[in-house]
């Protein structure tokens, strides 16, 4: 079965994003193309979020950046139950699937991992449903005080897989969830 990842961008006090909603704190870590390659031998899907895909999809298609290639081409499935369909620029439409019913039947399918980049409504969702087998986490040095958490309120029990030096001053961090009986 696929495994599926959730990867984020994060402070040290736990916010995907700043109080306005940007991820204005990226590059404080930082080169790290070597680590986002290695990423894309190891998977051929991305899950995204309705909102997400509107994001990505104003920037990645047209982005001249050394993973801009790597990442549209591979396939992409949102969840949103408001697109009827989801363009990609020039390149493959991504698909639309209406619930998590169809993220399971997903991770059911032959192939490579599925990523999982921002969408943070959906990632507390499919977390809930225990549909995400990895959180990798790149912690960025610093504190924002306030703004968009990655995790909910919600008590959840982590398993550290591996944690170390990421970029020239983040740190990687990934976790499985409690319980999960996938191994890596």
């Amino acid at each position: 079965m696929r495994q599926l990842v959730f990867q984020e961008y994060v402070t040290l006090d736990g916010y995907a994003a700043d109080a306005d909603g940007e991820p204005s704190f990226f590059g404080t870590i930082g080169e790290h193309e070597a680590e986002d390659r290695a990423t894309f031998e190891r998977v051929d899907t991305m899950l995204l979020g309705a909102e997400t895909y509107r994001l990505f999809v104003g920037l990645w298609p047209t982005l001249e950046h050394p993973i801009a290639p790597l990442l549209n081409a591979l396939r992409k499935v949102v969840v949103s139950t408001t697109l009827a369909e989801a363009p990609w620029g020039s390149y493959e439409p991504a698909t639309v699937v209406r619930d998590l019913e169809a993220v399971r039947a997903l991770k059911a399918e032959d192939g490579k991992d599925i990523i999982l980049w921002g969408s943070i409504s959906l990632f507390h969702s499919l977390l809930a449903a225990g549909l995400v087998d990895e959180i990798e986490l790149r912690v960025c040095p610093l504190l924002l005080g306030a703004g968009r958490p990655v995790f909910s309120s919600q008590q959840l029990g982590l398993e550290l897989i591996e944690a170390r030096p990421w970029g020239e001053t983040g740190v990687l961090q990934r976790y499985r969830p409690a319980g999960s009986a996938t191994h890596r």
